[in-house]
């Protein structure tokens, strides 16, 4: 059986996978500091400016929100250096058609459209305390790249570890349900952007959650308000798919990664739901958000994991029916 990779020997060739997890660690990192910056009000702490910051370079005598935004675009533009970084060694250190090749830049590309959306939200004045229903959709695509973002750093890690490049075409039911649960992921993460948007911007009524969601039926609420719902409700609908899709891929594709990542994807979502009900009743503080996000990042990357090793692993052979040959 032929081999698709080959182990690096090289010096370079074995900084590259080191290089890959630590670009999808620190970008984790730079995604809670992102939510740091909307949950303290900071996103127009460089005023309307982009990429400048108030107008310059480096801020004079800043402020507070200045500080912290500012500490925020010195953190994104790291990640994208070091996106450029993956691609210069993923090119140096492997052959043509190395999948790796193909991870870090699809990488680069979604960091420089993830500060694309950041720079649409400052220059429109998407930031602060704007109650604007455009804010919503673009916080929620923000949160959908920043996701694609995280998946295309984790295969390219996964790729430049020697890890098999990832087979799309002829996976039948399996690769179809896995799909639908990365969708259901990406959609219920978009949904949870908008709904902790609305939990900043319209603190949750006193009373119970019932009180609140009155309040954000009522013939004043915005559109925002009005979408904060859809996330609890997505979210049992995507918890029982990812359970199902787990005991599915078990008995499709049996292997002891598959094994692994589903039981590893079902504790994480266990937690997240913990941390949902919660947030819930704890009235959405920012520790609290600042935990469920850190746990969506690592349900999706779990649900990338179990879709990687479901769609590298062979199919399960069945007992053909009695009476018939082999």
């Amino acid at each position: 059986m032929s081999r698709t990779l080959t182990a690096p020997r090289t010096l370079p060739g074995v900084w590259l996978p080191r290089l890959a997890w630590g670009a999808l660690a620190y970008n984790v990192l730079v995604i809670l500091w992102g939510a740091v910056v909307r949950l303290t009000g900071a996103g127009a702490g460089c005023g309307d400016h982009w990429p400048l910051c108030n107008g310059v370079v480096v801020p004079q005598n800043p402020t507070l929100h200045t500080v912290i935004e500012f500490s925020h675009r010195l953190t994104s533009g790291a990640s994208g250096l070091l996106a450029i970084a993956l691609v210069g060694l993923a090119f140096l250190v492997t052959r043509p058609g190395h999948p790796a090749r193909f991870g870090a830049v699809l990488s680069l590309g979604l960091i420089v459209l993830e500060g694309l959306v950041g720079g649409v939200q400052v220059l429109l004045g998407l930031t602060a305390q704007s109650t604007d229903p455009a804010r919503g959709f673009v916080q929620g695509i923000h949160l959908a790249n920043t996701f694609l973002l995280l998946g295309a750093l984790l295969l390219t890690a996964l790729w430049a570890s020697g890890a098999p490049r990832l087979r799309l075409r002829g996976q039948g039911l399996a690769g179809l349900w896995s799909f639908t649960g990365l969708g259901l992921v990406l959609a219920l993460g978009m949904a949870g952007a908008v709904t902790a948007l609305g939990d900043l911007l319209f603190l949750p009524a006193d009373g119970t959650p019932i009180d609140t969601v009155r309040r954000d039926f009522a013939a004043t609420a915005g559109v925002i308000e009005n979408l904060r719902v859809v996330h609890p409700m997505l979210a049992v609908l995507t918890a029982a798919f990812l359970v199902w899709l787990g005991l599915f891929l078990r008995r499709e594709r049996p292997s002891a990664q598959v094994n692994r990542w589903s039981v590893t994807l079902w504790g994480v979502l266990a937690l997240q739901m913990v941390a949902g009900f919660a947030n819930v009743a704890f009235k959405a503080p920012a520790w609290m958000q600042l935990t469920h996000l850190l746990l969506a990042c690592a349900l999706w990357l779990a649900a990338v994991l179990l879709t990687y090793h479901a769609l590298t692993a062979l199919r399960a052979t069945r007992p053909a029916p009695a009476g018939v040959a082999a």
